[in-house]
């Protein structure tokens, strides 16, 4: 499991214009089944998303397709965590040590 954390390095107003191309890219992802949620921070600095994937380097790919991204409004931090507990709605994505 990833979390992917937004930041924006440019105005909010150059990240408003990405944005629908931003969600429509979201979009894909969650029909993939690799984001579990995602949304804005609060103050409106960037965004968190949750991910699932069978590797980082999927994660990395889909981070670098990001209309975000590709348009410098923000850099992302990806971190890979072992999912041991979750709650019942996402027991299908826990992970065992070893």
């Amino acid at each position: 499991m990833f979390v992917l954390d937004l930041t924006y390095t440019a105005p909010l107003d150059a990240v408003d214009a990405l944005l629908p191309d931003h969600v429509a890219g979201l979009e894909e992802q969650y029909e993939k089944g690799f984001f579990l949620a995602s949304g804005r921070k609060n103050p409106r600095d960037g965004g968190v998303i949750l991910a699932v994937a069978e590797d980082r380097a999927r994660i990395g790919e889909s981070v670098a397709g990001d209309p975000f991204a590709v348009g410098g409004v923000c850099t992302y931090t990806i971190t890979e965590f072992t999912a041991t507990k979750t709650a019942p709605e996402l027991a299908r994505h826990r992970q065992t040590l070893g």
